[in-house]
């Protein structure tokens, strides 16, 4: 549960300060500065996801409760499954953009991420947009994942959201 509320505020966070990033000016003190603490929390980000994946091999999320519908079962597989791709592809997105010149990301000055794909042409730009767009949908997608817990806490009155919290005992199936 922890790993889930720590990637959800990295991944607010990265949000805001993208978009605070782009609204800077050359001669902002900050216009050099906030792009490369992004790159390095982006790169630190995808370890912990690439951490979180090989834990859900091992750990597999609890059981279903027995009250959700088949339709509220594929419907949550199929959101979790697009918010893990929407954060890869956001990463690796920002990876190409970072990369584009040919130069590594240096990870707050502990080790370098190399420039594997380069081209001074469109990648940067073409790469761009696309982070741009998967950031939004993750963004929202998201949201709707934190509605979701909410109608069934409020509205269906199961442990969804406590299950989510860690403070349910439910995890095997049981209707609370």
């Amino acid at each position: 549960a922890a790993l889930h509320w720590l990637t959800a505020l990295v991944v607010y966070g990265m949000f805001a300060l993208g978009l605070w990033m782009v609204t800077l000016s050359y001669y902002d003190g900050w216009y050099h500065q906030a792009p490369e603490i992004h790159k390095s929390i982006g790169i630190l980000l995808m370890m912990a996801l690439i951490v979180r994946i090989i834990w859900r091999l091992y750990s597999p999320p609890p059981v279903a409760l027995t009250s959700y519908s088949r339709l509220t079962r594929i419907g949550a597989a199929a959101g979790h499954l697009l918010l893990y791709l929407l954060l890869f592809a956001i990463i690796i997105s920002g990876y190409l953009i970072s990369t584009a010149g040919g130069k590594p990301i240096s990870v707050f000055g502990w080790f370098e991420i190399p420039a594997t794909l380069t081209d001074a042409g469109a990648q940067a730009d073409i790469a761009g947009t696309l982070h741009l767009w998967f950031a939004w949908s993750l963004v929202i997608i998201s949201l709707s994942h934190g509605v979701m817990a909410l109608k069934h806490h409020f509205i269906d009155k199961d442990d969804t959201l406590k299950r989510m919290t860690g403070m349910s005992s439910s995890d095997y199936g049981a209707q609370k």
